[in-house]
């Protein structure tokens, strides 16, 4: 879940950035990134490289990828439509993809989003089966979250850990679609990471519990697209195929946030979609909306026809880009990877302890990687952190960006306390310049003012609660 800020300078993905030094999973020291060629987020000091497969490894795809320039950046199913729109195509997580179109601006695409509804290409994520008797017990050890609990067709955000620190590998969003089969979506900048880490983990299920324990696909022939805002739902509704359908499953009304249904849609010629699209009530904008895996079998040219109905509503939803995905998350409090997560960070030193499920915080039956270390963080938070990740307001004026340093208010030595990882003026409201940081523990709780150093100038910030605005979840009503 990798959107963009703003500007050229941020038109490297994650894969563009490593750390200056390693950080201890609890957060003891604060970091800053540079420019660079590595490949990713790289793994904390004294990992055993050995634990980490050869690419040859990882199995192959039953397709190939669509297209890939001389260049080596990849194109999604739908990189000639974004073209043909006016897209301005930008790299990004080994990517092209769209910044923003011609017809709206990234301020006009941010607020179209939060008034009516956009269309974003996410097509570059990763989506991912397991299944198998093994899948639930595999994914339960690699996830801190209570898979077993959760119900048929219902997802959950979570996070892939790594073995011994406890440290977020990536984030990912599982939804279970049988008893032992789960479909899930993991970040593209983080691909070649994540596809080692699950093939090890793999490798290792299958020589203690059997070669046909678990089966892992990559979902290779599948674009995703998201629509997001107030009226995703409507639109949506009125493209679903109903005929032979049972109601109970075409009515959008009832399907909840983080519930999925495998649906047909009804062509702009009529016809149905050769295959059920898999929608997921879900997005990374805050808004009600709704993510849609669309299968290519035979059917190459089903990613631009599903886009193409969904715009023919001109009025209603407009394409939107990188640009305004990020604008929007950020807005929602929501992390992005390898700038406000990583492998560096627990979940309870980014705020997401609530990713632990509460039956899996019982040390003596926890088995979930890092769990010794991330269960005495959940329990004892103010001896065993050493920072947050917290929000901020920052006082008018230019921006805090990722990377501006955290001092003391009134600290002439401008000791750093904690860094910003992400910022930007708030489109939503009006300008105010919001942002994501972590802070040293003490200094996390709301109200606390502290210095951002801004164009070498300490400007005032609040540590405010996130997020900044009321997501607009669609949930049942109590």
């Amino acid at each position: 879940m990798r959107p963009f800020r703003r500007g050229t300078a941020l038109l490297g993905s994650k894969s563009t950035y490593c750390y200056r030094t390693h950080v201890a999973a609890n957060g003891a020291s604060i970091f800053q990134r540079q420019l660079s060629s590595c490949t990713g987020i790289r793994y904390p000091a004294g990992q055993p490289l050995s634990r980490i497969p050869a690419r040859a490894d990882i199995p192959s795809p039953r397709t190939v990828r669509y297209a890939s320039s001389a260049s080596g950046i990849k194109k999604t199913q739908l990189y000639d439509f974004h073209v043909a729109n006016g897209a301005k195509m930008v790299p990004f997580a080994g990517f092209s993809m769209p910044l923003q179109y011609k017809d709206l601006s990234h301020l006009e695409s941010h607020h179209w989003t939060r008034e009516k509804a956009s269309l974003f290409d996410v097509s570059h994520m990763v989506q991912h089966r397991l299944s198998g008797p093994g899948a639930l017990d595999l994914l339960m050890k690699v996830t801190p979250s209570s898979l077993d609990k959760l119900p048929i067709n219902q997802s959950t955000l979570s996070c892939l850990l790594e073995e011994g620190t406890g440290g977020i590998v990536d984030d990912t969003v599982i939804t279970k679609q049988g008893p032992d089969s789960f479909y899930f979506v993991t970040n593209a900048g983080r691909r070649e990471e994540d596809l080692a880490f699950l093939q090890n983990e793999i490798e290792r299920y299958r020589s203690a519990h059997g070669a046909d324990s678990v089966k892992w696909d990559i979902l290779e022939d599948r674009a995703l697209v998201a629509l997001q805002g107030p009226l995703a739902a409507s639109v949506l509704q009125s493209f679903i195929y109903t005929e032979g359908e049972p109601t109970t499953e075409t009515d959008l009304s009832t399907l909840y946030f983080g519930q999925s249904r495998s649906l047909y849609l009804r062509l702009l010629d009529g016809s149905r979609t050769p295959h059920r699209l898999l929608i997921s009530r879900t997005g990374y904008t805050g808004e009600d909306g709704f993510e849609i895996s669309i299968p290519t079998e035979n059917a190459p040219s089903l990613p631009v026809r599903v886009a193409e109905l969904l715009l023919s509503k001109p009025d209603e939803v407009r394409l939107a880009g990188l640009a305004a995905r990020d604008s929007l998350r950020l807005e929602a409090g929501m992390c992005l990877y390898g700038h406000d997560i990583s492998t560096s960070q627990t979940p309870p030193v980014a705020s997401l302890g609530w990713v632990v499920g509460k039956d899996r915080r019982d040390p003596s039956t926890a088995t979930f990687n890092g769990a010794d270390i991330i269960l005495p963080q959940l329990a004892s938070p103010s001896k065993t952190l050493s920072q947050r990740r917290v929000g901020f307001t920052v006082e008018k004026g230019p921006p805090a960006r990722e990377g501006a340093i955290i001092v003391g208010l009134s600290d002439d030595q401008k000791t750093q306390i904690g860094v910003v990882t992400s910022g930007l003026p708030s489109p939503s409201l009006g300008g105010a310049n919001i942002a994501m940081g972590y802070i040293k523990q003490g200094m996390h709780k709301k109200g606390t003012e502290v210095g951002v150093l801004v164009r070498n100038k300490v400007r005032k910030a609040t540590v405010v609660g996130m997020p900044w605005v009321e997501s607009k979840f669609y949930r049942p009503k109590a």
